[in-house]
């Protein structure tokens, strides 16, 4: 008969087991810490895309594919990201039949799981699409709701029920990193359209002052003149005078 484990063997085992977790969540702290580093210093929110989806590969257990899926306004839904083919091809099943877990995580929950390609119920017209391409588990994270902008961080996996309680944990611990570096990409990414805009604003007035003896306040007068007789948004008819010279329609009776 053997021997039962003494209760300072017990001890000891429990003692590792705490130690070994406490490293492990130290780690995961660690290496969320660098992704929350390395997403901030993206160039732009495309770059910030790209490595949201290489990082979650790396990060979330299980995941051998990832793609993100966005929708503009509640009614533009694409896929702006993959790190290879397959999601997009997964993506576009759900595109043509209209459901999935894509685009619930995108609409209506949280956090969304296919253990099971196979055995899916929910969908069954993206289901049978999906059977035929190498995808067997899925799992998906609504990563940002603003206004009318949704945003989805999806992983795919070839093997069935790739994905298991500590996916979904790191998974949410992971997006809520990624909608905040998203989220500051794009408001860079917005304020620097908007100085964009605002010097080709000030390059216009510049030109039709000169060329008109105007003051500034009559030069921007003439270009909102030209903008809503033309039906074309200020900003693209001011780069259209800095690059061309040209003001469409003409007229010169601002003062």
């Amino acid at each position: 008969m053997a021997d039962k484990p003494s209760s300072g063997s017990r001890k000891e085992n429990r003692r590792l087991t705490v130690v070994e977790d406490r490293n492990h969540y130290d780690d995961l702290a660690a290496h969320l810490s660098e992704l929350a580093r390395t997403l901030h210093q993206q160039a732009g929110t495309q770059d910030t895309f790209d490595e949201i989806v290489r990082a979650a590969v790396e990060t979330v257990p299980g995941a051998q594919h990832a793609g993100l899926m966005t929708v503009v306004g509640k009614h533009e839904v694409q896929t702006v990201s993959t790190t290879d083919a397959l999601p997009g091809e997964v993506d576009q099943a759900q595109f043509d039949t209209g459901q999935g877990p894509c685009l619930d995580a995108l609409f209506k929950d949280k956090i969304v799981s296919m253990p099971d390609v196979s055995r899916e119920t929910r969908w069954p017209a993206f289901t049978e699409r999906a059977g035929l391409l190498k995808v067997s588990s899925m799992l998906s994270f609504q990563l940002f709701v603003q206004d009318d902008d949704l945003g989805a961080l999806n992983l795919y996996s070839p093997e069935v029920e790739a994905f298991d309680e500590e996916s979904r944990h790191i998974g949410s611990l992971f997006a809520g990193h990624a909608a905040v570096a998203l989220a500051a990409a794009q408001e860079r990414e917005h304020l620097t359209e908007a100085m964009r805009t605002r010097d080709l604003i000030g390059q216009a007035k510049g030109i039709l002052m000169e060329r008109h003896k105007l003051t500034g306040d009559q030069a921007f007068t003439l270009l909102m003149r030209a903008s809503q007789r033309a039906n074309i948004k200020l900003r693209d008819l001011a780069e259209k005078l800095v690059h061309t010279g040209e003001l469409t329609p003409p007229s010169h009776n601002a003062r």
